[in-house]
């Protein structure tokens, strides 16, 4: 079994929690199923949301799917003028015996546009 990495992307169209909640959830949920993934399959997952997102922590949603025994880790994106706002970001580190090729990372939304060479 390999360790790979998989990433992905969501836009919120506002910043409550609730709405992080679901979005941050959907995102989560995708990769899972797109890469035939199963909670114990995960290592660890990074999220980055961008400097404007203040309403919750996006692990927390992580934690209300049931990903619960899998360590999680939150950070701000950079600040860069022109940047796409209200986006929060996964990197989850996973073991699977797909080739690297064959990982799909997942782009919700207008996020989509943030990684057009890889979104699917």
């Amino acid at each position: 079994m390999a360790v790979r990495a998989v990433r992905g992307a969501v836009q919120l169209e506002r910043d409550e929690s609730g709405h992080m909640e679901e979005q941050v959830g959907a995102l989560l949920t995708a990769v899972l199923e797109r890469n035939g993934l199963h909670t114990q399959d995960l290592i660890s997952i990074w999220f980055t949301a961008t400097p404007d997102l203040h309403s919750d922590f996006p692990a927390a949603a992580a934690r209300k799917l049931g990903i619960v025994d899998v360590p999680l880790i939150c950070a701000q994106e950079l600040d860069i003028d022109g940047a796409m706002p209200r986006v929060v970001r996964v990197l989850a580190h996973i073991e699977s015996d797909k080739p690297r090729a064959d990982i799909a990372h997942v782009y919700l939304g207008a996020a989509a546009a943030l990684r057009k060479d890889i979104a699917q």
